[in-house]
C-alpha cells in the first residue's frame, strides 16, 4: 500500500475519481432516493465544473502538500512523530486526523464566519444532491481547504503516501455520502456509526437552517458525535435541499454561482428557520 500510493500519479487519482462517480451514477439510477425534476445531465454539467476547478487547484497547490510531508518526514516534525508509532497506526491516525482538521474543523468553521460561509454556500444552492454535488466548491473555498490541509500535514506529520490514501478516501466517501441512493434505514444507521452515510449527510443539506448546521463530517462520522453536531431525521425524503433565497434557476448556471459571494443576497440570512 505505501508503495502504491507514494507513487500514485495523477492519471490514476483521476480514474478514482471518475471510476467512483460512474459507479455512483449506476446505482443512482438503481435505488434513487428522489426522481430528478430538471435535467440530470445539465446539472451534471454544472457540477463538474466545478469538480474540474477544484482538481485544478488541488493539483496547482499540490507542491505545498508534497514539499510539507516531505519535510516533515525528514525531520519527524510533527505530533504523530512524538511516540513511535508502527507504520499502520501511525497511518490510520494519519487519515483520521486528517479528517478532522482538513474536513471537519475547516467545514464547520465555513459555516461560523459569514465572510467564508459566502463562498461555501454554492455547495448548499444545489437542490438536487447527487454524487456530482461531493466537489461542487468554489474555487476560492478550494483555497480554504487546501490551506486546512497544509496546516494539517505540517501539525500531525504526515508522510506524503499517507496524504494520497487519505485524499482518495476522502474524495470517493464524499460521493458515496452525496449519492443520491435510498439505502435500507438500518443499513444506512450501522454505516454512519463508522463513516458519513447517504441519509446521515443529506441532512446537512436541508434548507432548514438547524439542520444545514450539523452532520459536518467528510469521512468519520465520530466527530460528530464527539461534538454534539450529529443530527438524525427518521425520514429523511421529507428534506428540502438548497438554500430558500436562492431558488430562482439562474442558480444553476455557472455564472450566477461564481458571481454568488458578491451578489445581493450577501446580508440576507442563509437559510431559513421555518420548519420544513
Amino acid at each position: 500500500m505505501e508503495s502504491f500510493f507514494e507513487h500514485i500519479s495523477t492519471p490514476y487519482r483521476m480514474a478514482f475519481l471518475i471510476g467512483g462517480l460512474l459507479l455512483l451514477w449506476i446505482l443512482e439510477g438503481t435505488i434513487p432516493r428522489f426522481r430528478f425534476s430538471g435535467n440530470k445531465y445539465r446539472h451534471a454539467g454544472t457540477n463538474l465544473f466545478f469538480t474540474l476547478t477544484t482538481v485544478v487547484l488541488n493539483t496547482i497547490f499540490a507542491f505545498l502538500i508534497v514539499k510539507a510531508s516531505i519535510w516533515t518526514s525528514a525531520k519527524h516534525f510533527g505530533l504523530l512523530y512524538l511516540v513511535k508509532l508502527p507504520v499502520w497506526l501511525h497511518a490510520a491516525l494519519a487519515v483520521l486526523l486528517l479528517d478532522f482538521i482538513g474536513a471537519w474543523l475547516i467545514h464547520w468553521v465555513q459555516h461560523k464566519y459569514l465572510w467564508m460561509w459566502q463562498f461555501h454556500k454554492i455547495h448548499h444552492i444545489d437542490t438536487e444532491i447527487d454524487a456530482t454535488t461531493a466537489l461542487r466548491h468554489h474555487p476560492i473555498e478550494n483555497l480554504f481547504r487546501i490551506a486546512a490541509l497544509f496546516a494539517g500535514v505540517l501539525v500531525l506529520g504526515v508522510p506524503f503516501w499517507m496524504v494520497m490514501l487519505y485524499q482518495t478516501l476522502s474524495v470517493f466517501i464524499s460521493q458515496f455520502s452525496h449519492a443520491n441512493i435510498k439505502l435500507p434505514k438500518k443499513v444506512d444507521n450501522i454505516i454512519s456509526w463508522i463513516i458519513v452515510s447517504p441519509d446521515m449527510h443529506k441532512v446537512h443539506h436541508s434548507h432548514y437552517q438547524p439542520e444545514t448546521d450539523s452532520n459536518y463530517a467528510n469521512i468519520f462520522a465520530l466527530w460528530d458525535r464527539i461534538f454534539g453536531t450529529f443530527r438524525e431525521i427518521k425520514e429523511t425524503t421529507t428534506i428540502r435541499y438548497g438554500l430558500d433565497e436562492y431558488q430562482e434557476n439562474r442558480y444553476k448556471e455557472i455564472g450566477p454561482l461564481l458571481k454568488v459571494p458578491w451578489d445581493q443576497h450577501n446580508d440576507t440570512t442563509t437559510v431559513n428557520y421555518s420548519n420544513h
